[in-house]
């Protein structure tokens, strides 16, 4: 599978979360250098305030070897401000040592002013956004889209 298809799972998990007023649903999936999937997650599946990333995350051993080379593929741009965990979900990547995140859509300032991609990317971690999916990501949450 390639990035569309593996963004394109992330987006489909998405639909999976309960919705929320307070939240957005995402999809995450972890993905070995070898192309091989490693773990997987969306939003609220594990507790009522785990995101997409930290869950997908917390399914893989913390030195696993397979994480230095692997991405990190999420329907929404990883966190930057939590307000419900004290630890965000773009720092979980950087700590985990994957080097490559590939997303479809970056947060809209709802909730929070979302700096992911520009926080990873100034970790070392390779960014890839791939718009043409952002319609797929919104999808979940358009309860909580007006415009």
């Amino acid at each position: 599978m390639d990035d569309h298809g593996w963004l394109r799972l992330a987006c489909d998990l998405a639909g999976r979360c309960p919705p929320s007023s307070s939240a957005f649903s995402v999809g995450a999936v972890v993905v070995g250098a070898d192309g091989v999937e490693i773990a997987r997650g969306h939003s609220r599946e594990t507790g009522p305030h785990l995101h997409a990333e930290e869950v997908a995350l917390s399914r893989v051993s913390p030195g696993d070897p397979r994480l230095p080379g692997a991405t990190v593929y999420s329907s929404l741009e990883p966190c930057s401000v939590r307000h419900s965990r004290p630890v965000p979900c773009s720092s979980l990547i950087i700590a985990s040592g994957a080097r490559r995140v590939v997303l479809a859509w970056r947060e809209p300032l709802l909730f929070v002013d979302c700096r992911g991609a520009e926080e990873l990317t100034a970790a070392g971690v390779t960014v890839l956004e791939i718009p043409e999916l952002a319609g797929a990501a919104r999808l979940p949450n358009a309860h909580l889209l007006t415009d």
